[in-house]
Order: C-alpha cells, then structure tokens, then sequence
C-alpha cells in the first residue's frame, strides 16, 4: 500500500507521528470506452472554449460561478489558505462512541505509527480502548479542513472521516407520520420473521455476484481470442508518478508531554486559587500549547496527499 498522508495526531502535547493508508478499495471491474466499428480507445480532451486550444492539466484554475460573474481561484490562493498545509490530526473530544451516527461517516483509512518508537501511538491505542470512547478529531486532506472520527481496529488505530452536520440533509417524509393501526398479531408475526433471519454478521460470507459473473464473461473473451492488441488499439499508458517516502519525525517525552497536557488542563484553577494574575484558561488554544513547548510534526505533506 502506499501512504496517501503523513503527519501526526495531536493529543494534548502528545506527538504521534502517522502515516495514512486507504483502509478499503472498489472491487468493480474497470473499462474504457471504445468505438463500437475498430475497438479504438475513446479518450476526452481538456479544451479551451475561448481560444480552442486543449489545455494541460497543469494550466487549469478553478472557477465560481455567481450570478453574471466568475471569479477565478488559483493554486496560489488555495496555498494560501491557513488549512492548506496543516499535517496535524487535532483531537478536540473524545465522546461516548454511541454519539456518533453512522450517517455521519465517510471513507476510511489505517494509521501506521511513523516514528522510530511507536510509544505514543500505543498509548492513544490504549486510551481509547480504555475509555471506551472515540476520539473526534479535525485535520486537514486534499486542502480541504475536516471532521473525523479516531477509533481502535484490532491493534490499529483508524481514522474515519465525517460529515459536516450541515450535510446531512433532514427530511420530512409524510408516510413516517402515519398513524395506520398495527395489530398485535401482525408485531407478534413481524417478529417471528426478524427472528428467524436473526445471526451474528458474517461479511465474507457475502459476494458480489454481479462482478464475479462478469469476471468469468471476461476470462472466457480472453480464452477465447475473443480479444484486440492493446498497445495497437489504446497506444501507450503514461507511467506512473514514483511513491514519495516520508522522513521519521522525532516524538516529544511521553511522560513530560502528557504530564504538561494534565496540568495546562487544571491550570486555570490552580492560578485561581493562588491569586495568579494570568488569565488564560485550561486547555487553550494551540497557539498557546505551540508556546509552551508542544512540538508539531515538522514533515511536510508530500506531493501524493494532494492528489490522493
């Protein structure tokens, strides 16, 4: 697998540099489209429709569109905004994990340890595992600021991103209103059928039929001859870019940095109570923790967490 983000997890003052991998992947067969007369490979062209010129990747900006004017937003401005180049995970919550609705979770990834000791990255293991709840956590992908979820799979930590809650719509749908009469004896034969389908989920013991039809149409085209040359019908296919390998980052002292965490967190008491005149309170904001000698992670996303 190839890691499509490096950065770190930010647990109070606690570092644990990580690398992300795309926890699932599509199992559908992949096809191009071809002329139905010669199989010739149908390929689109990026072309300008002021001066008809086909246009490079790499000279694309994005635009909006706002009633009678665009405007025009480029790499430049993108860079320049404060989540463009963020490489941190931020837990901002850890909450009872039945808070979370499943309607909320989006794509999934693994969390490989990065660093030459895997310490703290164990112990976030085990602070979860422990307390029983999940960590909500912001970071940044693709330029884009977001909201997951931090979770235990076996002896891996997961990160699973989530929805905004203003994009999960709400509906109002009429039939959910009624109040239509439901027999006991129809509760008692509704039951009766859940229980007989009733099992423990088995998800290996389903399969796609439909792609695995579709393969064995496939492997008999291709036994049969049933086949084009193809580098004489499709040309040649660009190479691939080449991986980017990201350096070990250092982990600040475990028991100094959880140690700070706690008393920053029952800082504003304690000054309280020994007529302290700072005013800030526990838990501040990361610039402040960033004063206080909490280390950030000084890799650099490569040029694969953009792209991926």
């Amino acid at each position: 697998m190839r890691a499509i983000w490096t950065g770190a997890i930010t647990f109070g003052l606690v570092n644990v540099p990580v690398k992300a991998y795309s926890a699932t992947e599509n199992h559908d067969v992949s096809f191009h489209q071809v002329h139905d007369a010669d199989g010739g490979r149908i390929r689109y062209e990026r072309r300008c429709e002021v001066c008809g010129e086909k246009v490079e990747y790499k000279d694309i900006d994005k635009a909006y569109e706002s009633g009678d004017d665009t405007v025009i937003v480029t790499d430049d401005d993108f860079e320049a905004l404060p989540e463009s180049d963020n490489d941190e995970i931020e837990v901002v919550q850890f909450v009872p994990t039945e808070q979370i609705d499943p309607i909320m979770l989006d794509r999934t990834y693994y969390l490989e340890p990065a660093a030459k000791s895997p310490k703290s990255y164990l112990l976030l293991r085990q602070a979860l595992e422990d307390s029983d709840r999940t960590a909500v956590v912001t970071y940044s992908l693709r330029q884009k600021t977001r909201l997951g979820v931090l979770r235990v799979r076996g002896k891996v930590l997961v990160l699973q991103g989530m929805l905004w809650a203003d994009e999960v719509r709400s509906v109002d749908f009429k039939g959910v209103k009624s109040k239509a009469k439901i027999s006991s004896k129809e509760k008692e034969l509704a039951g009766a059928l859940v229980e007989q389908f009733a099992s423990d989920f088995t998800p290996e013991e389903f399969e796609d039929d439909y792609q695995v039809e579709l393969r064995k149409l496939i492997d008999a085209k291709l036994e049969a001859g049933d086949t084009l040359d193809t580098e004489a019908t499709f040309g040649e296919t660009p190479d691939e870019a080449d991986e980017a390998d990201g350096d070990d980052a250092d982990v600040v002292d475990l028991m100094e940095a959880l140690k700070s965490s706690l008393d920053r967190r029952r800082g504003g008491s304690k000054q309280k109570s020994g007529g302290s005149s700072s005013g800030k309170k526990a838990g501040g904001k990361k610039s402040d923790e960033k004063k206080s000698g909490g280390k950030k992670s000084s890799k650099k996303k490569s040029d694969s967490s953009k792209s991926a």
